[in-house]
């Protein structure tokens, strides 16, 4: 791919997920938001205007929507990994999605002093 980093970014996928230390996390669940950054190279798209050569963030949205409603997780570090390894498992063609970005937000966690948002970002390449 001679190092071209094209990204597909889709940010503010929200869903309801039961993640958390706590009980009442696990049973009342919480909003949880992902953003994803997705590396490629979007030439051969581009080139085509065909859909099928680059990486549809459509199935990417539907993913990380799923991950946010599995679990449950104690971290939010396990819900990060989790989400990223099922995007490289849906898209398995190794010569197209190269590497990602994927930041989980947390606005609701229980911390007792105001605050806006928890986040943990990752940064993996295929394994």
């Amino acid at each position: 791919m001679d190092n071209v980093r094209d990204a597909i970014t889709v940010t503010g996928l929200k869903a309801t997920g039961y993640h958390g230390v706590f009980e009442h996390e696990k049973r009342d669940g919480q909003e949880f938001t992902i953003d994803v950054t997705l590396y490629t190279d979007i030439r051969p798209a581009a080139a085509t205007d065909d859909l099928a050569l680059t990486l549809n963030y459509g199935e990417l949205a539907e993913v990380v929507i799923r991950e946010i409603q599995s679990g449950p997780y104690d971290l939010i570090e396990t819900l990060a990994e989790r989400t990223a390894a099922a995007i490289f498992s849906h898209y398995d063609d190794a010569a197209r999605l190269v590497a990602l970005d994927l930041t989980v937000h947390k606005p609701q966690a229980p911390i007792t002093v105001p605050f806006r948002d928890v986040t943990i970002t990752i940064h993996r390449e295929r394994p």
